[in-house]
């Protein structure tokens, strides 16, 4: 299990910069490799990436979804990987969002991805595009501002 942590400042207010994150559906404009991504319900998500040119899915839970404070999920299917962002006021238009992630690369390609560092550059440049277009955007293109906590359950 490989944990990467990574950080950035958006020049937006912490809500507009909460808001955009719970805005799944929009993650393919800016994350790397994802797709698709469908949200079910409000704790599940259906994932679809292209990762070294084949195609992988799964399904997340959103565990615990606090409004400006954090969003954190566990996968349910595929590799196995949980994570949490979290939002943190700078000031009245800066925002800090970081992003730790617990990833166990499942296959040859992405363990080596994993080993070679390649994995934490593409959350780290995830993380840049997100500022890129929040900031050029300037306000979110939705918002949820429920409430979730759900205690994760086992993998089987």
């Amino acid at each position: 299990m490989s944990t990467v942590m990574k950080a950035v400042d958006v020049e937006v207010p912490l809500s507009t910069a909460y808001n955009q994150w719970t805005q799944f559906e929009s993650f393919p404009e800016f994350m790397e490799g994802v797709e698709q991504v469908r949200q079910l319900d409000d704790t599940h998500t259906h994932w679809v990436l292209q990762v070294g040119g084949m195609t992988r899915e799964f399904d997340a839970t959103i565990t615990e979804q606090h409004p400006d404070e954090r969003v954190a999920w566990t996968s349910d299917s595929g590799p196995q990987h949980a994570g949490v962002i979290t939002f943190h006021r700078l000031g009245a238009n800066r925002t800090r969002v970081t992003a730790q992630m617990d990833i166990d690369p499942e296959g040859v390609l992405e363990k080596v991805a994993d080993k070679s560092g390649l994995l934490e550059k593409r959350i780290d440049g995830d993380m840049h595009r997100f500022k890129t277009f929040i900031e050029r955007r300037g306000s979110e293109t939705g918002s949820w501002r429920g409430d979730v906590d759900t205690p994760p359950t086992a993998r089987s």
